[in-house]
């Protein structure tokens, strides 16, 4: 099925069906006011024999992948296929000057074949600092910032490494939540009769699971809390799956999808942040931190930049895997719903994504503005 001509193109390293964070959220609310098509890395198929260009309708957003016949575990815009891709895209968006937004560097030069009237860089990680990245990334990462029209941040640790590069026309938006997603009646938790139905307390954690998560802290945690489930649900991607802590008492379920992750945080009593203190962990500002909040659970977390700056009145720091199994323990005693709710209604009411995405259009608007005022 071939789409309509675009009115927004986002190019992006993530998968539109894989894990739902930043550029979903954001990019289905740009999508109910303009077409828009979300092009993905090439991707690996035994379905092809060539090359294949492939187009499907996901709500309101058309998702567009080449399909290319290889057994490569990565195929990145800065490929061969990736530039099979780039002529594939910008021959079927005809030349319309659509506003290009893209999620990583790597794809500029597709954006800038696309003539954009607008080209936006939403920076949600510091991919360079990623397992496996592409050694391009960090001039790529200089080339967009200056090419960009405007240039959206994804967290104070973020835009601290961006301003210094593009001082001028660089907004900070930390990632969002949307509240009524996760709301739900949490009066019968924390010794009521629905946690009387569980064989133990859970610890959990919602998320991909690699390189930024501390697997020795979350097996010493585990050691530390024999008649708690340890709880990691995600997808394992970087690592091999054979590093993961293997325990009697920590479970894998795998991935679950977004529509679901309200009645899988409904499973936890106390939530998890156990990430890994290091280079790909220092920038980071994670969604989950307000889903979990959002979803009435107690939060635990590693000294994470963002989350100690922003979060820190309502998420528990600790540094190891007894710190968390202690932080465990203390909260499953001590917590209040009716005092979670009054800590946390301000930022969750602050930070929704319908408010951000809002806040995000009128700075590309007022972007548009000025371009069409310095064109006259």
């Amino acid at each position: 099925m071939e789409p309509p001509r675009p009115d927004l193109v986002v190019l992006s390293h993530l998968r539109w069906s894989w894990v739902w964070q930043r550029p979903q959220h954001l990019i289905s609310r740009f999508a109910t006011d303009h077409v828009t098509w979300f092009v993905e890395e090439p991707q690996p198929s035994d379905r092809v024999d060539r090359p294949t260009m492939t187009w499907e309708r996901s709500g309101q957003v058309w998702v567009g992948q080449l399909l290319v016949p290889s057994d490569a575990h990565h195929l990145g815009f800065d490929t061969p296929e990736g530039d099979v891709l780039r002529r594939e895209v910008v021959a079927a968006a005809g030349g319309s000057g659509p506003l290009v937004w893209i999620y990583t560097p790597l794809a500029l030069q597709m954006a800038l074949d696309l003539q954009p009237d607008r080209l936006v860089y939403d920076v949600m990680d510091d991919l360079a600092s990623f397992k496996d990245a592409s050694p391009q990334l960090r001039e790529a990462q200089r080339e967009a910032l200056r090419r960009a029209d405007v240039v959206f941040t994804g967290g104070r640790s973020l835009h601290a490494g961006v301003t210094p590069l593009r001082p001028e026309g660089t907004h900070c938006f930390p990632s969002g939540v949307e509240t009524e997603h996760y709301r739900r009646d949490r009066a019968s938790m924390f010794g009521g009769t629905e946690a009387r139905r569980r064989p133990r307390p859970v610890a959990g954690y919602v998320g991909v699971i690699d390189e930024r998560l501390d697997l020795d802290l979350i097996d010493d945690m585990a050691a530390a809390l024999p008649d708690w489930e340890v709880r990691l649900v995600g997808p394992v991607a970087k690592i091999d799956p054979s590093s993961l802590p293997r325990r009697e008492n920590i479970s894998y379920p795998g991935p679950a999808a977004y529509a679901e992750l309200p009645a899988v945080m409904a499973g936890f009593d106390v939530a998890l942040m156990p990430f890994a203190m290091n280079e790909a962990t220092r920038s980071i500002s994670p969604t989950k931190t307000l889903e979990y909040l959002a979803a009435d659970l107690p939060v635990v977390s590693t000294r994470v930049p963002d989350v100690v700056a922003d979060y820190s009145h309502v998420v528990a720091l600790r540094d190891d895997g007894r710190g968390f199994a202690a932080a465990c323990r203390e909260i499953l005693q001590q917590y209040d719903l009716a005092q979670h709710r009054r800590h946390c209604r301000p930022v969750l009411d602050q930070q929704h994504w319908d408010k951000i995405a809002g806040r995000m259009r009128a700075l590309v608007l007022r972007t548009a503005a000025d371009v069409e005022e310095i064109s006259a």
